[in-house]
């Protein structure tokens, strides 16, 4: 149907999906609706290995983790708004008599971000356009998952277009984060930390391109690992940018718990991955240098402070001094960290996200779908006529004095095919410079922590104004780095208040937007994490580091509590 007609077939699409997720909850058995039981209890407080276990010696059932984990995943979607696709009876025949029941993850079930291709089932990625086109078979990270004896019970919610730190979309509705319903869970993979965070899921699978299972996992308090391009599949998921290559995507774990984290990464990444997906490198987990990297007696750790761009809030700065401190305390060497440039990363990295224009997230809106405010300010500033943003960043730079803004707005334009190559060759630059940094200024320094977000979760429609403000995830996505997100403490109202001394009029308009939502008060209760970066393909390493670091923030009286079930 043509525009702007369209708008009524956007309308049945969403009314269609909705009530039919409505349908499947309230057709499934009595038991998803019933009151959470001890027996349940104890199946929610084992971790993945220990449920695994049980699965090989045969004294517990995988259909009863599907049953316990399908009724708290009811129960957050009840109050979040978390699911999608709700995929619990068919995962019912699969628990009872097609599962590898010797499998490393025999009997788990895994929750997955509404993107990943599953047999029979929409990835519509919160666009109406791509409903009613049920996948024919599943794709390679499913068909891994199921290998190894997992069981995908239901797909979680994302933002239109995934260019997002909110999850909201017109098929699905708006998520809400479980600690605090005026906040947005993160995105793009937000759907997915709400659920983990409120304990419907222990083990959950994203994607990340910008921050995308680092800022939920930070926002919503819960572990995460960004792996390097090539160490795990990236065929069969639906996306909102096809053929983007500037900045790759790449599927990632989250998880509940760090124990289940290392667990379920360990398990995958010793599977022959590479036989699933033709992406993937043929490197298995290397358990040596996990345990290289936990043995290692004094490590020396880097500590940025900052991005140069966005200061991090009160909170945010708290929660990496607490880690720097700790690590200091236990005798390791703490070494304040000046990378190249995140600044110019930033631009780097936006320009080639976009270098289309947004013409190709936008393609698939229909007539008055609504659009994610952040990248809607995207695509707005991507429309604007070059003449008139021309006017616009002199008054920036020259009268406003704000470099930074408008460097990234001018850049914010269309490219041709050769200014994407120079954009490549920067960014190639870039990676280079930063590698030689970390080598010869470095050479001793193990990992570095750094901000997830210059701020706490942000509330609905806080995007519109924080849009920019990425470039603590970002940049490690240009450098391809691996990289965990740990959650470390939670915002105080009184520890974590912006001093009245601290003006935020003369901000940079990136810090202003970050900082025009923060709010103490307000915010109380919200998690704050830290990220661990390694170098590239480091994900053994970035794990054990992770382990380390919240091991020694227990041994000074620091352990996060994360949300129980009532």
């Amino acid at each position: 149907m043509l525009p702007p007609f369209d708008y009524f077939e956007h309308r049945r699409a969403c009314n269609r999906k909705q009530a039919e997720r409505a349908t499947r909850i309230a057709n499934l058995p009595a038991e998803y609706h019933s009151p959470v039981t001890a027996h349940d209890r104890e199946i929610l407080d084992a971790s993945i290995e220990t449920l695994v276990r049980d699965v090989h010696e045969g004294t517990r059932t995988p259909i009863d983790f599907l049953r316990t984990y399908g009724k708290v995943a009811i129960k957050a979607h009840a109050q979040t708004n978390c699911l999608t696709e709700i995929m619990i009876p068919e995962a019912e025949r699969w628990a009872i008599g097609r599962i590898n029941t010797k499998g490393p993850l025999a009997g788990i079930p895994i929750s997955m971000k509404d993107t990943v291709v599953i047999g029979g089932y929409d990835a519509s990625v919160g666009y109406s356009c791509n409903t009613g086109r049920l996948a024919a078979t599943d794709g390679p990270i499913a068909r891994l998952l199921k290998d190894a004896g997992a069981i995908p019970y239901v797909k979680t919610n994302v933002p239109t277009t995934l260019l997002s730190f909110e999850s909201s979309n017109d098929v699905w509705g708006r998520c809400t984060n479980p600690h605090n319903d005026r906040y947005s869970p993160g995105g793009s993979t937000g759907g997915e930390s709400a659920l983990l965070a409120y304990g419907g899921s222990r083990i959950g699978i994203g994607t990340d391109v910008a921050g995308s299972v680092r800022v939920p996992a930070h926002f919503c308090g819960i572990y995460s690992l960004r792996c390097s391009t090539g160490r795990w599949p990236k065929m069969g998921m639906k996306t909102s940018m096809p053929g983007q290559e500037g900045i790759p995507s790449v599927f990632s774990p989250m998880a509940r718990t760090l124990d289940d984290l290392v667990y379920f990464s360990r398990s995958i990444l010793s599977m022959e991955t590479w036989t699933y997906d033709h992406t993937v490198h043929p490197i298995q987990w290397r358990e040596s240098q996990y345990s290289d990297a936990k043995e290692k007696k004094t490590m020396t750790v880097g500590f940025m402070r900052s991005d140069g761009v966005v200061p991090p809030t009160p909170a945010v700065a708290r929660a990496l001094e607490m880690c720097a401190d700790a690590l200091s305390a236990s005798g390791h060497m703490v070494i304040e960290i000046h990378p190249p440039s995140p600044l110019e990363a930033l631009k780097i990295a936006s320009q080639l996200l976009n270098a289309d224009g947004c013409a190709t997230f936008l393609s698939f809106f229909r007539s008055f779908e609504t659009n994610d405010p952040g990248a809607a300010q995207m695509s707005f500033w991507m429309l604007v006529p070059k003449s008139l943003k021309y006017v616009y960043y002199l008054w920036i730079k020259y009268i406003r004095r704000d470099l930074i803004w408008a460097d990234l707005l001018w850049g914010f334009q269309p490219k041709s095919v050769p200014e994407q190559w120079k954009l490549v060759a920067r960014r190639e630059a870039y990676k280079a410079e930063f590698h030689e940094w970390w080598n010869e200024k470095h050479p001793e320094m193990d990992f570095f922590i750094c901000p997830v977000n210059a701020t706490p979760a942000v509330p609905h429609r806080g995007m519109k104004d924080a849009v920019s403000s990425c470039g603590y995830t970002f940049l490690f996505n240009l450098l391809d780095y691996s990289t965990a997100v740990i959650p470390v403490t939670k915002v105080d109202s009184n520890k974590d208040i912006l001093k009245a001394s601290s003006s935020t009029t003369k901000l940079n308009a990136v810090a202003r937007g970050a900082y025009k939502d923060y709010d103490a008060v307000a915010m109380a209760g919200l998690p704050i994490g830290v990220q661990i970066v390694g170098k590239r393909l480091q994900e053994e390493r970035v794990l054990a580091w992770a382990e380390r670091l919240v091991k020694t923030l227990k041994d000074h009286g620091i352990v996060y509590q994360g949300l129980n079930l009532e």
